[in-house]
């Protein structure tokens, strides 16, 4: 009776008269339960009269569904919506406050004390006393934990008392940020509810115990989740954005080259090739040789694969962004390169990033004083926005590595030709295991003995590859390394040879095809004008900014020989 007395008292004016599927559009709009559970509830963000207007609406809807179901609204008619009136609108992103935010700033969070926050993240420690417990969660935001105190009254305690929230579980946690009774934080969050978002295994192999690098390699979905991997991933992050925004300050286009290629830029022939000849996925495994298609004479038929003829894996975006460059000017490309050496030392990888630049009306002054800049812009980058985890770097990875890296963004570098590194190696009072003559490219031990004994990082003028500009005493190519310590080669650059007769040449001299390279040579033809670049490996760069010593745990997914893992 109550329910049909609301009833009538809500009835408007004009009678509703339902039609089957106009009733069920209706109810789909307005149910007896219009908000739908939410696992982390929202903190309120709205003044308290909307609760009243919420809590309106829940009762209308409730008071028509019940009046639906008692029959008596069967006469009424409710009016069908328009398609512009249908639908809800998407809600407001909104950027999570995350432990960096909160302890991050000179008072390392003393300005938000007295504020109810909520954490999510993963359970790094926990610590159970007689009357408090201490967890320790991070989110990946900061080497920093966010230390989550709380006690039997807190909602969800439970969970916690039970066992359910251990090392490697994921949590939401709502509290009251306090000052910290202990030395190791400013801050911590007084727990008043905790909810277990997903529980974590009692074989997760990431406890708080020290583990090896090797280990976590095997391990590498999980290992981000270490202090070490961690600030590797964050520094590699702002290494990758302060690249960007250096060469978009400077009037540089980002350009994306192709990933498949039928070039090879190096002339190294050490390349990955794609074909679809042999079958793909699960029957790859159980092919014949003789199912690949032969010519008359023996030889794989390349054109009858999907490109009709071979295809590989790119070693370098260059030769495609000299392209762009003779359009745009100055271009950069930033992407995945891979090379198919059987290497398994702590300095190669099958797969890495590469960063090229190219400038068009440049000549090799022009390219050094770009290096130069890049890297020091990139390396101050670093050291202003990542302090916290290179503090951690300084003191676990490598002492001394912000030292090494304000060097390098404050001094000046130095340029040595290349005959003058030569006669500096051989005058120098060292026994290198590759002997040391004119002419032979320099290797990781005489670049590092450069850098570390002669200078304190400089650019190398050495042999490099054939689209490299030849200079005009003919024993010499327009071509430079930047030497940095510790990593010993970190940019290789050259002035490229704009000459369409020298460039044809060249490509004779290294028995390449010139049909291969015909648009690279129309380059030549159309317009040509002096350019130069540079390309720098990007995990060698991480490499020099953490100190970290073998390039497998600077990026997350290796790629090496026989591991493809992950």
């Amino acid at each position: 009776m109550a329910a049909a007395a609301a009833a009538a008292a809500l009835t408007p004016a004009t009678p509703l008269r339902f039609k089957p599927y106009s009733t069920l559009r209706f109810l789909s709009f307005y149910s007896k339960n219009p908000i739908t559970p939410r696992l982390f509830p929202p903190l309120p963000r709205r003044p308290v009269h909307f609760q009243s207007t919420f809590h309106r609406k829940r009762c209308f809807c409730s008071v028509i569904s019940a009046a639906l179901q008692s029959g008596e609204v069967k006469k009424t008619e409710f009016r069908e919506k328009k398609v512009d009136e249908m639908g809800n609108k998407v809600g407001e992103f909104r950027k999570k406050v995350k432990i960096a935010d909160i302890k991050g700033g000179p008072d390392e969070g003393l300005n938000r004390v007295g504020q109810t926050l909520v954490v999510m993240g993963w359970v790094r420690t926990f610590r159970a006393q007689s009357s408090v417990t201490f967890l320790e969660v991070n989110d990946g935001s900061s080497l920093s934990n966010m230390q989550c105190v709380m006690n039997s009254d807190a909602e969800g305690y439970d969970q916690v008392e039970s066992g359910l929230v251990s090392t490697g579980a994921s949590i939401w946690v709502q509290g009251t940020l306090v000052a910290s009774q202990g030395s190791k934080q400013k801050v911590e969050l007084k727990v008043e509810k905790v909810v277990l978002v997903g529980k974590s295994d009692p074989s997760y192999p990431i406890q708080k115990k020290r583990v090896s690098r090797e280990f976590l390699r095997t391990k590498a979905h999980l290992r981000p989740r270490t202090n070490t991997f961690g600030a590797v991933a964050r520094v590699r992050n702002a290494l990758a954005y302060s690249t960007h925004k250096f060469f978009q300050e400077n009037g540089f286009v980002w350009i994306s080259s192709p990933i498949i290629t039928a070039s090879d830029c190096e002339g190294a022939g050490e390349q990955f090739c794609v074909t679809t000849l042999i079958p793909s996925s699960r029957e790859a495994a159980d092919s014949p040789v003789n199912a690949i298609p032969n010519t008359k004479d023996g030889l794989i038929d390349w054109s009858q694969d999907f490109f009709g003829k071979p295809a590989f894996l790119t070693v370098s975006g260059q030769l495609n962004a000299e392209t762009y460059a003779t359009a745009l000017t100055d271009v950069y490309t930033f992407g995945p390169t891979f090379r198919a050496e059987n290497s398994n030392t702590s300095r190669h990888l099958a797969e890495f990033w590469m960063i090229e630049p190219e400038l068009a009306f440049a000549d090799l002054n022009d390219d050094m004083a770009c290096a130069t800049a890049y890297l020091q812009y990139v390396v101050r980058h670093v050291l202003d926005n990542c302090k916290e985890d290179m503090e951690f770097f300084n003191t676990w990875i490598e002492k001394g590595v912000i030292d090494r890296l304000n060097d390098v963004a404050e001094k000046d570098f130095v340029q040595l030709t290349y005959t003058d590194a030569i006669e500096l190696l051989l005058k120098a009072n060292k026994n290198f295991e590759f002997p040391v003559k004119w002419g032979c490219d320099l290797q990781s031990e005489h670049e590092r003995y450069i850098t570390e004994k002669a200078f304190n990082g400089c650019p190398v003028i050495e042999i490099k590859a054939f689209y490299m500009r030849e200079n005009d005493d003919g024993r010499t190519v327009g071509a430079m390394d930047m030497l940095v310590p510790r990593v010993g080669e970190l940019i290789g650059g050259s002035q490229r040879e704009e000459r369409l007769d020298y460039l044809e040449n060249r490509l004779d001299e290294l028995k390449l095809s010139k049909e291969s390279y015909w648009w690279y040579l129309d380059l030549r033809r159309y317009g040509s004008v002096p350019h130069a670049g540079f390309g720098l490996g990007f995990e060698r760069l991480v490499q020099f900014a953490t100190g970290v010593e073998n390039i497998r745990d600077v990026i997350p997914f290796p790629r090496t020989p026989g591991s493809a893992e992950f």
